[in-house]
């Protein structure tokens, strides 16, 4: 009786999502599921899509992209750098964090026809060969992780952080750190990993 049940109310939610996806005008796949992402939805028409042309960790980058495509998507779907990562895809949260000329930017919050021309640098981008970029290493002498999903995104705005001078105290850091969150709770160690690295610049 109770699997007749489960099964009749996820027919009912199915229902109801595909019935107010169809009524606000978005697109569903042939499966009746709505669409990831910009990638895997029907091709955009030709009037909508842009060819990108970028500097992507010192390497000259181009994709062709629908102009919806957030330069998250670009980063990981289109020119095959999964370091950057999407967490909340809302802002909230600052796992998608990269450097658009030398500026710390959320990546789903921007769309990828917006930096033509620029320099980007992300996760991928900070070591040179097999030595790791000083602040990666002070993560790591730090203990400034613990699931790694938040990691990429802190060590980009760290970066900037200490770039942009905002390192005078742990308070500070805290302050201009206050975009990132992390789930495990390993902001003490993350203070401590980019004020060993600022003291070292």
């Amino acid at each position: 009786m109770s699997e007749t049940l489960d099964e009749a109310t996820t027919l009912k939610r199915r229902t109801f999502v595909a019935a107010s996806t169809v009524a606000a005008g978005l697109p569903l796949l042939p499966s009746g599921r709505l669409p990831t992402s910009t990638s895997t939805a029907t091709p955009a028409p030709a009037d909508r899509l842009s060819t990108v042309r970028l500097t992507v960790n010192g390497e000259q980058r181009t994709a062709q992209v629908d102009n919806r495509t957030s330069l998250l998507d670009l980063l990981r779907e289109h020119l095959d750098l999964p370091g950057t990562k999407k967490g909340c895809d809302q802002g909230a949260c600052g796992a998608c964090t990269v450097l658009v000329d030398d500026r710390r930017v959320n990546a789903c919050l921007t769309l990828a026809v917006m930096h033509q021309g620029a320099r980007v640098t992300t996760i991928e981008g900070l070591a040179r060969g097999e030595q790791l970029h000083p602040l990666q290493q002070a993560f790591i002498d730090h203990d400034g992780l613990q699931c790694g999903y938040c990691t990429p995104g802190q060590v980009m705005s760290g970066v900037a952080c200490i770039a942009e001078g905002h390192t005078g105290s742990r308070e500070e850091i805290r302050e201009w750190m206050s975009g990132n969150l992390c789930r495990c709770g390993a902001y003490t160690n993350i203070v401590s990993a980019i004020e060993q690295t600022a003291k070292e610049a």
